[in-house]
């Protein structure tokens, strides 16, 4: 189990890491402390004067205290770093000769030290720490060679290769912890845009399935009502009613399967591949609502131009949900749908002459009024709606409009 690792920002804003150990690993840092005792132990078997001796009374109490200060150097690295540096400074003056091994709690403390601090302490703690080591050392030497030039300065680099180490450690680990943090980052990014993604894909959906099913449901029922009121007075014209609504169900289905369709996936051979719907139909949508006894009229000024595929369904969907709730709630067979051309957008208004074009109160409330305006803003466009002064509904709305001079620059950028 690696350490836990606390990331603190330093004074000149670089993280610091001041690693806690976890409960669980107390018996590797007994292993530590008593791999440096040994270590110690066995440095200061060789003494001054070249001779090897049993480790004397002394030396236990060097190895034990400075052993035992590495417990602290999670906590205290510093503070260690100088403890077990002056614990190594003893050496010499108890007739002791250093070595790398008898500084071994020092070379430890040393890499904790860089690993764990910032760079502008760790050198001033080291630096300090090997140079009275080695003065210190000489200092007691009265006879110095080359020999022993050489072994002292291996015995105050250790301690900086050492930190050197650990240095390189926690730039490694802060490495990973970027590089992790990124990446948790990324996966959250692509889970919140696929979610994102779904819910859009899902609302769209919804809106299809409701605009389908309202407009041909109600044409159903509109014309299964006229058969069952003439179909003893006049069966030629409940044989006609039949006959529509058995088209009707048939549109509805070729429709339905049409609008799942979308559900399948990219690579489905099988995913219909039928156009949208656009204005180019709204005379045969008219013309199933004036089969259900509606009498709808269309009105066209201005210009008509092709409008961006999401744009003409949009127009569409929007006289088909508005021609349904004319069928629903209000209180006319008549309707009239008015498209107005002008320079940047498309006026699609749906107004009746009747009453209560608000929801039943046997019924639950829709989604048609909703669905609508949500589809009206998702393509830059507005939607409104409300009741008319003189007595009825209006549903009004504004699609924007590719301009001529729009259109004429995106032919010439296609040549």
């Amino acid at each position: 189990m690696l350490p836990r690792v606390d990331i603190d920002e330093g004074p000149v804003g670089r993280p610091v890491s001041r690693s806690v150990p976890p409960a669980g690993s107390w018996w590797r840092e007994g292993a530590i402390v008593a791999t440096a005792f040994v270590l110690c132990l066995l440095g200061g078997v060789l003494h001054v004067d070249d001779t090897l001796a049993p480790p004397s009374a002394p030396l236990y109490a060097i190895a034990a205290v400075s052993s035992a200060t590495l417990l602290a150097r999670h906590r205290a690295p510093a503070v260690t770093t100088v403890a077990t540096g002056v614990c190594g400074m003893l050496a010499a003056p108890l007739g002791l000769l250093p070595t790398p091994l008898i500084v071994a709690p020092a070379i430890i403390s040393a890499y904790s030290l860089a690993r764990r601090s910032e760079q502008r302490v760790t050198i001033a703690v080291l630096l300090p720490t090997a140079a009275l080591l080695v003065a210190f050392t000489a200092f007691f030497e009265t006879d110095f060679s080359w020999e022993d030039t050489s072994r002292l300065v291996t015995v105050a680099a250790s301690p900086l290769v050492a930190a050197v180490s650990g240095r390189s450690a926690q730039h490694r680990r802060a490495f990973l912890a970027v590089m992790d943090e990124r990446a948790r980052r990324a996966e959250e990014q692509r889970d919140s845009e696929a979610r994102r993604k779904a819910t859009e894909e899902r609302v769209r959906i919804a809106r299809e399935l409701h605009d389908l099913v309202a407009h041909q449901i109600t044409l159903a029922n509109a014309q299964a009502t006229v058969a069952a009121h003439v179909v003893d007075t006049q069966p030629e014209q409940a044989r006609t009613s039949l006959a529509e609504l058995v088209q009707t169900t048939r549109e509805a289905l070729d429709e339905l399967r049409a609008t799942v369709g979308l559900l399948r996936q990219n690579g489905d051979t099988s995913t219909p591949s039928d156009p949208a719907p656009g204005l180019s139909r709204v005379p045969t949508l008219l013309s199933t609502f004036r089969r259900a006894g509606m009498e709808v009229s269309l009105h066209e000024d201005g210009t008509a131009r092709p409008l961006p595929p999401a744009v003409d369904l949009t127009a569409y969907r929007i006289i088909q949900e508005a021609l349904t709730n004319v069928t629903k709630h209000a209180a006319t067979r008549s309707a009239e749908v008015r498209l107005a051309w002008e320079r940047d957008n498309v006026a699609v208004t749906v107004t009746d002459d009747g009453g209560g074009s608000g929801t039943s109160p046997q019924r639950p409330p829709g989604y048609g009024l909703i669905g609508m305006r949500e589809r009206a803003t998702a393509v830059g466009g507005t939607l409104t709606s409300g009741a008319r002064p003189q007595g009825g509904f209006v549903v009004s709305a504004h699609l924007p409009v590719p301009g001529v001079e729009t259109t004429a620059r995106g032919r010439q950028r296609d040549r």
